[in-house]
């Protein structure tokens, strides 16, 4: 049986195929077709059908990709109204008053993304507990339907006050509107969150009937294509939890994709940490639009359940209440265009010339100066060779778009472009610390492991500012993510939000609460094929009088009242530097991830085969960003060095997805899995 995994990115669509029983490993690369992503897909499933593989003997497709992503930032989702609690018409539009920039007075909240005139309010009441105080008139929702009907929207949310303790009239308001509204999508915020605060949950579910159509019309469009080249097996999405899911439940439940390429990455980075015994690990993905960055502690990745969508220092966003791999991302990557602004300073990113046109040197009509120019310039990109040989670099037009800041700068067009590199990376390193020093955590610690198309460009002058232990370089690097997503597993999170005082009482009902949770994740998986389910346990703590919680690990077999507490006041005191002890606590919300014991890729141990001397290509010219000439390179083909190969630097290593570079200082060992390991 062969497994294949898709990532459509902004720029290139990965594919990695997996041969369960002979261990081969079959890739392929297309450009991204924004206007039809299914198309790059399909692109890359022909490459890897050229390279002998049979559709039939295709046991397992996962699929991951920037679709919701783009369709929020790009504001490209669908029109959508919202049915809510009456005198709760504005809460989009009021949110928090916990401002970013604190201190600047005339910062406005970010647009909702339902206007006013689609915001609808029916009248009904239940309270925190979930006891009905006010029953729902469905006379108001008959009336919503009638107003929604001749508005042209094409999905509809629905969001009461309280839905989390008791979703029963978000279930009639939805029975009916789906009833009255044929076509349109209706979610209930039941159906995507079970935790408490009205605006963040309201925008959950807001944003997830924004995105759902364009969801489903594209996963629909790419299983119909995929069974029509022949593939018949179930099919998957890459989950923003760092989990797998049917294409049926992401259709159900679009914002579990929001981040879906980039958690494939962290799931590989996690595997590689386990090849290299290492459960600490910093890991770099640099693409062609932007570049991620994620800590991996005791071998797991970190969850973010309040993820912001468009967060920045001075903006606060918008909240979705989905578990999601703490990622930073920035855009920066091999598309990303250098500029000038008004005040002349140099500028890289975040504007991106994606697949198209993509940077000058593919010759597709870009004009603009990018990253990937800059590399081609200083020699660390071989013109003939790039992707493989499939696509020839033009230097001529990469030195032409260059010229511009070499003017601006008074310099030559080669140190203007050792200048964008130095910039570009500038931003990468500043992104890295947000995940580490910012959160207390020391880079002298991690190993950074560097990804992309472009990351291993890059992660030897990283990982030499940042002082890591040593810098590791994936096999595959530029399908990293594609690769992840097959060392994934099918994965379930679910929260929900249940006010519990410590008391004698606690442990039993917080049993009960878990039972459910468990209950409901094996009904989710009910009739899985997979051999054994996961549980991995936690509450969310505070003292009484407390806004803001923080989770405990917990196991209900040995739940008891001073052992939950004992754990609580050490987790405060991690987070915040003190604890209460004489103070009450409460329990807030209850956590479960659920996770399937499936197969997953394995890291094969690297043949023997033929000597250093033999994967030598030549030699190349690079301008490093600290030496004031070129400096003469060995250039080596990785897929020809053999195990345990040492390079003393500099030294360029090529594969058809990626180029890793050595600095003069620096050595690199090729370990028994084949990775790369720079020290």
């Amino acid at each position: 049986m062969i497994r294949i995994a898709t990532d459509a990115g902004g720029t290139f669509t990965d594919l990695v195929g997996f041969d369960e029983v002979t261990g081969r490993i079959v890739l392929g690369k297309a450009l991204t077709t924004p206007k039809d992503p299914s198309l790059g897909v399909l692109d890359t499933l022909s490459q890897a059908m050229a390279d002998d593989v049979a559709a039939s003997a295709i046991g397992f497709f996962v699929h991951g990709g920037t679709t919701v992503i783009n369709a929020i930032t790009e504001r490209k989702g669908v029109p959508t109204a919202l049915l809510t609690t009456r005198g709760f018409r504005d809460v989009l539009a009021i949110g928090r008053g916990n401002r970013p920039d604190l201190y600047n007075l005339q910062a406005t909240p970010p647009p909702a993304f339902v206007q006013r005139h689609l915001r609808f309010e029916a009248n009904e009441r239940i309270d925190a507990h979930g006891a009905v105080r006010v029953p729902l008139d469905m006379a108001d929702v008959e009336a919503v339907a009638v107003l929604l009907a001749a508005s042209g929207v094409a999905a509809v949310a629905v969001a009461f006050l309280h839905g989390y303790a008791n979703p029963a009239h978000e279930i009639q308001a939805a029975e009916l509107l789906r009833a009255r509204l044929p076509g349109v999508s209706v979610v209930a915020s039941h159906e995507v969150s079970r935790q408490w605060r009205e605006y963040e949950r309201t925008n959950t579910a807001v944003l997830s009937a924004y995105v759902q159509p364009i969801v489903s019309r594209y996963l629909n469009n790419l299983g119909a294509a995929l069974r029509q080249e022949g593939v018949t097996c179930p099919l998957h999405c890459m989950q923003s939890n760092g989990g797998l899911a049917s294409f049926a439940a992401s259709e159900r439940a679009p914002l579990s994709l929001v981040e879906s390429g980039p958690a494939g990455g962290v799931a590989g980075a996690v595997r590689v940490g386990q090849a290299l015994g290492e459960a600490d690990i910093l890991y770099l993905d640099v693409g062609g639009t932007t570049a991620k960055c994620s800590l991996i502690r005791d071998g797991q990745p970190v969850l973010k359940p309040d993820y912001k969508l468009e967060w920045s220092r001075l903006d606060p966003g918008y909240p979705v209440q989905v578990p999601v791999v703490d990622i930073v991302e920035i855009g920066a990557g091999g598309g990303s265009i250098a500029w000038t602004d008004p005040h002349g300073a140099i500028r890289v990113g975040p504007h991106s010339a994606g697949a198209d046109p993509g940077p000058a040197c593919y010759g597709l009509g870009g004009a603009q100066p990018t990253v990937t120019d800059a590399k081609l310039l200083t020699g660390v990109l071989d013109p003939e060779r790039f992707a493989g040989g499939r696509m020839r670099l033009d230097r001529a037009r990469a030195a032409v778009a260059m010229q511009p800041i070499a003017a601006h700068l008074r310099c030559s067009i080669a140190d203007a472009a050792r200048a964008v590199i130095r910039l570009v990376e500038s931003g990468m390193i500043n992104a890295l610390k947000l995940v580490t020093v910012q959160r207390g955590h020391d880079p002298r610690d991690l190993t950074l492991v560097a990804s992309g198309g472009g990351g291993p460009m890059h992660a030897a002058e990283l990982g030499r500012e940042l002082g890591v232990r040593r810098v590791v370089v994936p096999r595959h690097a530029g399908l990293f993510s594609a690769w992840g997503m097959l060392a994934a597993r099918p994965r379930l999170d679910l929260r929900r939000t249940r006010f519990l005082p410590v008391s004698p009482a606690m442990p039993d009902i917080a049993r009960a609460v878990f039972a459910e949770l468990q209950a409901e994740a094996a009904a989710h998986f009910a009739g899985s094929a997979a051999r054994d389910m996961a549980f991995a346990l936690a509450v969310d703590m505070r003292y009484a009088g407390q806004e803001h919680s923080v989770a405990v690990s917990v196991d209900p077999a040995t739940l008891s009242v001073a052992g939950l507490m004992a754990a609580f006041h050490a987790a405060h005191r991690r987070a915040y530097t003190f604890d209460l002890p004489d103070t009450p606590a409460e329990l807030v919300t209850f956590h479960l991830a659920a996770e399937l014991d499936a197969p997953r890729v394995d890291l094969p141990l690297l043949a023997a085969r033929g000597t250093v001397a033999d994967a030598r290509l030549g030699e190349r010219a690079v301008l490093f960003t600290e030496l004031p000439a070129p400096l003469s390179t060995p250039v080596y083909d990785r897929d020809a060095l053999p195990p345990g190969a040492m390079l003393a630097g500099p030294a360029l290593v090529e594969e058809a997805t990626s180029t890793t570079l050595v600095l003069p200082d620096q050595t690199l060992q090729v370990d028994p899995h084949g990775l790369l390991v720079i020290a």
